[in-house]
């Protein structure tokens, strides 16, 4: 691949781009055609470096010819750019060249299409991490036709090739978006090509100093890793023949990590180059998979292998159907990686899904459910980046059912990730599980070899504090839609009950005068919005057929108009007479999270709006009260007091703290230092940022040893 690069990079005229095509690709009556036609709609058009623009999509068809005979590829890679800058259209294509043709370059212009809609411009200064829009919606919008992926991968890999001509501003922001964007679509189809070469070229843009230290390391080191790999492919060639490998049955080459590999190994382990276990690895390519297992059994025979870092990926292959053994071995007084494969699956692990065309093997097994497990349905492009880079770039684990069936999921995955695998009902009903027989929560972090077993309820069970512990995308979109949709059926059966309990009438009662006037489309949002409450009631309240139900006899005596009552922490709206907010046992809701009011006997009592006792109390006919936070924001703060140790000095510590306003979120009592003084170390919250009256306040009238401010976790 590097010498077929450099032949790409020297290309500078028409002629020596077409040879270079001629060379790689069969060129038929329809090819030439094809090549005529694309050098015809781009005449007179020239690149940033002054080149005819028609050298680029030559290449660009030349490396989808290096890496796929499909003719049809080659030819939707000579015309991808024609509709987008040339006068020529959709329906000329396909008049010229056919259907299958004109729906390939269609794909690819609507990437471009998509890429100018959504994607940071160049001069912005916003972070390039709205790719990940873009990212989505090419997946989505090639997701009929992975040849439209395949091609585009070419096309971003000759444009990486000849950033040269552009600022350094767009060389970073094009590399940024290919590293983004691109290699990762590389990397899970599988063509290890393009992915290792798009990753290497971004990096020298983005990192520079680092891709030159580890440039520079390489070329110094050349010579002595070249004869390190040579030592190693000789002995590893004789070990096999001396136990019956023939010569010729066997194929071992060597190579050097590439760079942006190296990179991420460096600093994510904080390892220097020389401690990059896996820098060196040899490729032993043999006949049949029967061969690969014999070729690992000698090479552990005769050299030690680092067991933890042993991969079985012929029994077990990735989901883009990459089969491969690898083994790490101490050999001699070095370490090397050794992968064993087939020729077949050499193939695949080198050109992915783009072998399917290039060996007439068709598509039709290509696994596609990573592309449906990444169509999100949230709009949080942070989010949205957030799970495409677990479900892209982490390292997998091979877990199983009870059955033998085997799933992959990300390294570091609980078994609530493994539920979802299997079936997003399972997930959504799963309530325990055993792995290994053993029984165990869904938190628990799997490992490679479990054997997972899901317990269930008929009733979906909600786990939606765990959407950060889950590390796949699709456990965290099934736990968000399942929370979603009870957050929204609470809120309807709350509105009407809220509106119940101000009118001091039934929940049919309401439902009917809402539907009579025509006001309950969207009920559920007045539980989070006062003015639209209000204007519900303003309606309700002036309703003409009121004497029609059954509350037409309080209105006579004289209707309550409700008011905003602020007690705590809470801004409550009704016409009760409220005494005091408070909390049940049976949740904590923390300040800003949803919170429901139910009235009892001139108390508000306040649950977390997902507790489970609040849930069954909404389906009963309990009356219930608008609620909200008085602030939504809280500041938390630390602080250690000394106190005496005598009869109330706790007491007069918490009435002074509760003048402040100051919830004690935890308290520490009898902390002693030596054999006298005792402290008490309190966790406060405020909805108040004054720091340094409240702790001039307390530092007048008690000890005040520390007093820091803390990170709201509840909001982290």
């Amino acid at each position: 691949m590097n010498d077929f690069i450099n032949l790409i990079r020297k290309v500078k005229t028409v002629p020596d781009a077409v040879k270079l095509l001629e060379l790689n690709a069969d060129i038929d009556e329809d090819v030439e055609r094809a090549i005529d036609f694309a050098i015809l709609a781009h005449e007179g058009q020239y690149r940033k470096s002054g080149e005819p623009y028609i050298i680029h999509p030559i290449l660009v068809a030349t490396i989808v010819a290096s890496i796929s005979n499909d003719k049809t590829m080659i030819i939707a890679a000579l015309l991808h750019d024609v509709v987008e800058d040339t006068k020529y259209e959709n329906s000329d294509i396909e008049a010229l060249f056919g259907k299958d043709v004109e729906h390939l370059v269609d794909g690819l212009t609507k990437i471009v299409e998509i890429r100018e809609d959504e994607l940071v411009k160049s001069g912005s200064s916003e972070k390039l991490i709205k790719s990940a829009l873009s990212f989505r919606k090419i997946l989505i919008a090639s997701i009929q036709d992975l040849r439209v992926l395949v091609v585009k991968l070419c096309d971003r890999l000759h444009n990486m090739l000849t950033l040269d001509a552009l600022t350094p501003d767009k060389q970073k922001r094009i590399s940024e978006e290919t590293l983004v964007v691109y290699a990762p679509i590389a990397h899970k189809l599988g063509i290890s090509k393009i992915k290792n070469y798009l990753e290497d070229l971004s990096f020298k843009y983005i990192y520079p100093e680092d891709y030159k230290k580890i440039d520079d390391y390489l070329t110094s080191h050349k010579q002595n890793l070249n004869l390190r790999l040579n030592h190693f492919i000789e002995k590893a060639k004789n070990i096999l023949n001396q136990n019956g490998f023939h010569r010729d049955d066997v194929e071992i080459v060597g190579r050097v990590k590439h760079r942006y590999s190296i990179y991420l190994k460096i600093h994510r382990k904080g390892i220097s180059i020389e401690e990059v276990l896996d820098l060196l690895a040899i490729r032993i390519i043999v006949k049949e998979p029967i061969l690969c297992y014999k070729a690992l059994g000698v090479l552990h025979l005769n050299y030690t292998p680092i067991v933890s870092r042993f991969k079985d990926y012929i029994a077990l292959p990735k989901d883009n159907g990459y089969q491969t053994l690898h083994s790490t071995l101490f050999f001699d007084d070095d370490i090397v990686e050794a992968q064993i494969r087939t020729q077949d699956m050499h193939k695949l692990a080198e050109y992915g899904v783009a072998a399917h065309w290039k060996y007439k093997a068709g598509a039709d097994n290509i696994n596609l459910d990573w592309i449906s497990n990444l169509t999100y349905e949230s709009e949080s492009i942070d989010k949205f980046m957030e799970a495409t880079k677990a479900d892209l770039y982490s390292e997998d684990i091979v877990v199983f059912s009870p059955l033998g069936d085997s799933y992959t999921l990300p390294k570091g995955s609980v078994v609530l990730d493994y539920a979802y695998a299997v079936h997003s009902e399972v997930g959504d009903l799963a309530t325990s599980a055993l792995v290994n027989k053993e029984h165990t929560s869904l938190l628990r972090i799997l490992k490679n070899g479990d054997i997972v077993k899901i317990v269930t309820q008929d009733k979906p069970r909600l786990h939606c504090s765990w959407v950060s512990t889950v590390k796949t995308s699709k456990a965290k979109e099934g736990i968000k839609n399942i929370c979603n949709q009870r957050i929204k059926e609470v809120n309807t059966k709350v509105a009407y009950k809220i509106l119940s309990t101000i009118f001091n009438t039934t929940d049919e009662d309401i439902k009917r005068v809402l539907k009579e006037l025509d006001l309950d489309s969207n009920v559920y949002r007045i539980t989070n919005n006062l003015d639209r409450l209000k204007e519900k009631i303003v309606k309700i309240a002036s309703y003409k057929k009121l004497k029609e139900v059954r509350f037409w006899e309080l209105m006579k005596k004289g209707y309550k108009k409700p008011h905003i009552k602020e007690i705590d922490y809470f801004k409550l709206f009704t016409n009760k007479s409220i005494e005091s907010v408070e909390f049940d046992y049976c949740c904590h809701p923390k300040l800003g999270d949803e919170v429901v009011a139910f009235y009892t006997r001139g108390r508000a009592v306040v649950h977390h709006k997902l507790c489970s006792k609040a849930y069954d109390l909404i389906n009963s006919d309990s009356k219930m009260l608008y609620v909200e936070w008085r602030s939504k924001k809280s500041s938390k703060y630390r602080m250690i007091i000394a106190l005496q140790n005598k009869k109330g000095s706790l007491l007069e510590l918490v009435r002074e703290l509760n003048k402040l306003d100051l919830n004690i979120t935890n308290i520490e009592l009898g902390i002693k230092s030596g054999d006298t003084a005792e402290y008490c170390k309190l966790d406060v919250e405020s909805t108040s940022d004054s720091s340094n009256v409240i702790k001039d306040i307390i530092a007048k009238k008690f000890k005040l040893i520390d007093f820091v401010s803390l990170k709201d976790a509840y909001k982290s």
